[in-house]
């Protein structure tokens, strides 16, 4: 159900991309604008693991450095990618005392796991793998290409938008349209973009909770490290670029709310009411 939610948003995307598009910058400049973003998405889709892990601070940690943190990890990361027929992950530590974890790589053969040492200091092992098992969903459903592509699809737009704004709102096939639709459509299109986009990383979230309960075979351990995620990220405000907050398991919070609908994650109640559905079936 969520991968097909998820398809349906980017169908929308992609017909507002094609329609809103072509309204304020024409086919030509809708095509010049798409061409823009997927050579700046494609950068970030190679490279993101990369920015991700330096500007978070993470510490490459294995069995020659950090090896206490590394086997503790291991033992619960190696079974779990064995069940889920993944690849061994890198493994990353990120010097925050607010318990925190995220993914990334552009395949599971590129991936990374990072976790926050406050995480490792505030929960238990079966905690940890809930969490783990979350993040190793991401990496199995390859959420990072779609995150990707929705990305692409919404830069596209607007910088569509942006090069109407900068040409006066004339389109290379300018026959005397609407001007009051497309300037409606150069103000609204970024912002119905960006909503979706968002609405696309929630529903991702949503599936990789589930994951975590199959692969775990107790949804009980996310349900768990959730709420204490919850918790502690009111108490302990996380330093993290609103470009990377997504990323991680939790949305980090620094003193200050989002609107429900401007937020990359969906909000926590609702999904350990999920995942206590999931126990019940």
């Amino acid at each position: 159900m969520n991968g097909l939610k998820t398809a349906l948003l980017l169908g929308l995307l992609s017909g507002l991309l094609i329609v809103g598009g072509r309204l304020v910058a024409g086919e030509n400049g809708m095509l010049i604008a798409l061409f823009i973003a997927i050579g700046m998405n494609f950068f970030s889709y190679f490279f993101s693991d990369k920015i991700a892990l330096a500007s978070s601070g993470a510490v490459r940690v294995n069995d020659t450095q950090n090896p206490e943190v590394f086997w503790r990890l291991a033992k619960i990361v190696k079974p779990l990618c064995d069940r889920m027929g993944l690849p061994m992950p890198k493994l990353w530590v990120i010097p925050e005392q607010a318990p925190n974890a995220f993914a990334t790589g552009r395949n599971p053969a590129h991936a990374s796991v990072a976790v926050t040492a406050g995480l490792l200091g505030l929960m238990e092992d079966r905690e940890i793998e809930g969490v783990i098992a979350h993040e190793l969903g991401h990496v199995k459903n390859r959420d990072i290409l779609t995150s990707s592509i929705a990305a692409t699809i919404a830069s596209a737009i607007t910088w569509a938008a942006q090069m109407a704004f900068f040409f006066g709102g004339r389109r290379d096939d300018d026959e005397g349209g609407n001007p009051i639709a497309a300037l409606a459509m150069m103000l609204l299109a970024p912002i119905a973009a960006g909503l979706i986009q968002m609405a696309i990383s929630r529903t991702r979230e949503f599936s990789a909770d589930a994951a975590s309960a199959q692969y775990t075979g107790n949804p009980d351990e996310l349900v768990s490290a959730l709420r204490k995620l919850e918790a502690y990220s009111k108490r302990i405000p996380m330093d993290v670029s609103p470009s990377m907050s997504h990323m991680y398991i939790i949305q980090p919070l620094s003193g200050k709310s989002l609107a429900r609908l401007f937020s990359t994650h969906p909000p926590t109640e609702e999904r350990i009411a999920r995942l206590l559905s999931l126990r019940r079936s």
